[in-house]
This record gives structure tokens, sequence and C-alpha cells, in this order.
């Protein structure tokens, strides 16, 4: 029997159902961000997400992903081989196998600025959002994607299977540039409202626990890597969710807090970002112990937006960048190339040494800064031109109705 053909098909087939998975992860950001925002702003959070959904796709075949993929080798930025998807089809010598990666990879795009959206929440205007998601795909995403995934970080051996830096340290980042040139809700930190419905935060944190085993267990065939490995992958997104979820609540109990929703929403997504670096490098102990980390600290991490003034509405940075970051810096201790007869270097733990962590140190602070960087200046042209921030009028009514001209609840 010929298993690698069988997974070549099987592989392929995978890798669609992954690259669906992974879309409708953004519509379950949206419940996610929206349930745990106030009701009169659901509908702008809806549209802040699916509007991720209908311009980033476009921008990428047109432009993002040749920028993004080619050439692969240490450079800063790709070419422009395959703008306007110039030279991907199905009818080439890999069967569309290249068509199939970009509309996968194109997935990741959307939802990465998406996450930022939960950051700005109740606040930003939308026309700036419209301009920002474009601009900001281009001038951070794309170059940062480049140089994790085959430019000058990856090629000097940094790890980052499925996104933690490239995406989650990325996007959580940004949100804190984004929130420190946009400013504070008028009610933050005294009168911040509670989260308006419970049931949307658990079903859009259901939908990206779904999703994330396309997001993570996918990248095993579109990195063209070997069956177990996406096994492993699929196990480790499963139990770092759990643990992470576990280690929220202990950490609330431990501090006299009763067990909520938000704390078990909030942990399963946390447990789920820090494995996404080393899904396919760790074993699943390993996720085990990652899931605890980021569940563990996360909550720690959410607190201390209140003593340093910065207004994240819904702890982006506090759980994506958090998270993201521990998990990019665990897989210097967890990696193990031989149990998965890869090449890339072991971690502390696997007898590699400190080589993969100061490795993983390099790329996730050159990604901080610049994303930083780069985001602050697109919001500060954003807000000199276009306006950024909506007025207090606004704010106070909510923006669906300000921003939209509608109301995601209506009384009979």
């Amino acid at each position: 029997m010929n298993i690698d053909g069988i997974w070549s098909t099987a592989g392929n087939a995978w890798l669609l159902v992954s690259a669906a998975l992974v879309l409708f992860m953004t519509p379950g950001l949206a419940l996610f961000y929206g349930g745990l925002d106030r009701g009169r702003n659901l509908a702008n959070m809806m549209m802040m997400n699916f509007w991720c959904l209908l311009v980033v796709p476009v921008l990428w075949v047109v432009l993002g992903f040749s920028l993004a993929q080619v050439p692969f080798d240490a450079g800063w930025i790709g070419g422009f081989d395959h703008a306007f998807l110039r030279g991907l089809g199905v009818t080439g010598e890999d069967g569309g196998f290249a068509l199939m990666v970009v509309a996968f990879l194109g997935m990741f795009a959307v939802i990465t600025p998406a996450l930022i959206s939960g950051a700005v929440a109740g606040r930003m205007r939308f026309r700036a959002w419209a301009v920002f998601v474009p601009v900001w795909v281009l001038l951070v995403y794309v170059p940062v994607f480049k140089w994790i995934y085959g430019g000058w970080l990856g090629s000097r051996g940094s790890l980052d299977f499925a996104g933690g830096t490239a995406i989650h340290v990325n996007a959580g980042i940004a949100a804190l540039a984004c929130v420190l040139v946009l400013g504070r809700r008028r009610a933050f930190p005294d009168r911040v409202p509670a989260p308006h419905s419970l049931p949307l935060v658990m079903i859009g944190a259901g939908i990206l626990w779904f999703g994330w085993f396309g997001f993570n267990a996918g990248s095993a065939p579109a990195a063209l890597a070997s069956m177990g490995t996406a096994i492993q992958a699929f196990m480790n997104t499963f139990l770092a969710a759990a643990s992470g979820g576990l280690a929220w609540l202990a950490v609330d109990a431990l501090r006299g807090r009763k067990a909520t929703n938000v704390a078990v929403a909030s942990g399963i997504v946390a447990g789920l970002v820090a494995v996404t670096p080393g899904a396919g490098y760790v074993t699943g102990m390993s996720a085990v112990a990652i899931g605890i980390v980021a569940g563990a600290v996360c909550p720690l991490a959410v607190g201390i937006k209140v003593r340093l003034g910065y207004d994240d509405a819904l702890d982006v940075v506090g759980v994506h960048f958090v998270a993201g970051l521990l998990g990019s810096l665990l897989v210097g201790v967890f990696a193990d190339p031989g149990y998965f007869g890869a090449s890339h270097k072991a971690g502390l733990l696997a007898g590699g040494g400190a080589s993969l962590l100061l490795e993983q140190l390099l790329a996730n602070g050159a990604v901080i800064v610049y994303s930083f960087v780069v985001t602050a200046l697109i919001m500060l042209a954003l807000k000199a031109t276009v306006g950024v921030r909506a007025d207090e009028g606004s704010e106070d009514a909510g923006l669906d109705a300000t921003e939209h001209g509608e109301h995601a609840y209506v009384a009979d």
C-alpha cells in the first residue's frame, strides 16, 4: 500500500477542509468579541470582522501572497511573480496545490487584522478601520509573514508552526499601538460595562476552538509535513485549550473569584494561542504544560492594563500578545525534533541548549518592534486625515446606530 500517495490525496482534502475551518474562525471571533462588548456595538463588531473577510482575500491574491511568499529566501520581502494569481492554477504540474495553499494562507491573513478589532472596540470610526485593515496587511502582516516563513528570521532557525509570532504576537502588539493612539473609552477604567451576552461569548469560543484544529493541524500538510505531525498538532490543540481553561479557573479561584464563563472562554483561547507556534514541534504533555502556563499568566497580564492605563477593550494584548509570546518562547524549551524526525533545532528539554530559545527571542523581538512602530505610524496618519476616534455622543449611543444606521437588537 502506498501510504505516501494516500496521504497526498488525504492531505489535500484536509487542507481544503482546514481552509474552511480557519475562515469560520473569523465569524466566531466576531461573536466572541461581540458578546464581550456592549450590545449597542455588536453590529459594529460584526462589520469590523466581516470587513476583513471582504477586503483581505482580494488584497491577498492581488499582491499579498506574492510579496509574502515568493521567493523563499533570506530576504526581506517577496516579489511580484504571483501577483494577480499569475502562474497559479489547476492545470499545472502540481494539480492546483499552490493555488490551494494561497487559499489556506489567505484565511490566516483574514483573521490576523480581525484580532485587533477587539482592542479598539466601541470607539474606532469604521471608515478609519476600513482603511487601516488593507494598509496594515500590506505594510505589517505581509513582511512579517515573509520574515518568519522563509525570510531572514526563519532562515536563521526560529520556529513558528502555525502563526504564534506572525499572527498573535504581531496582532497583539499592533493592538497596543492602536489603543495608545486611539485613547481610552470614556468609561475606562471606572465604569467599563460587563459583557452583554455570555451565550455569544461561549458560542464564539466554541467556534474558535473548532476552527483552530484547521488552523494548527491544517498547517502540517500545508508545509508538506507527515501525517503524524498533523495528528500531533491536532492533539496538542485539543489539550492546550482544555488545560488553558482549567488554569485560568484555578488562578481565579486562588484570587477568591467565582468560576465564570468569561474565564473559561478566555483560558481556552489563551491555551490555543500559546500552543499555535509549537503545535507541530512538541509532544502532547508539553502542550498541556504550555496551556497551563498561558492560562495562569494571561489573567494576571489582563489586570495590568488598568495599572498601566492603556484601554485594551477586550484584552487582545493580555491574551493574544502574551500567550503568543509565551508559546513562542516555550518552543525553545519543548521542541523535540527527534520525536518528529525533523531537521529543526531542539529545545532546552530535548538537549538542544539555548540556541533555539535565543532565536525565538530574536524573532519575536524584531516583530514586536517593527509591528508596533509601523502600526503606530499608520494610526497617526489616519488620525491626521480621516480621523480614528468616534465622538463622545457616538460612543455613548453605540457605534451600531452612529456608524452603520442599524441595531443588533430591535424591539418588536
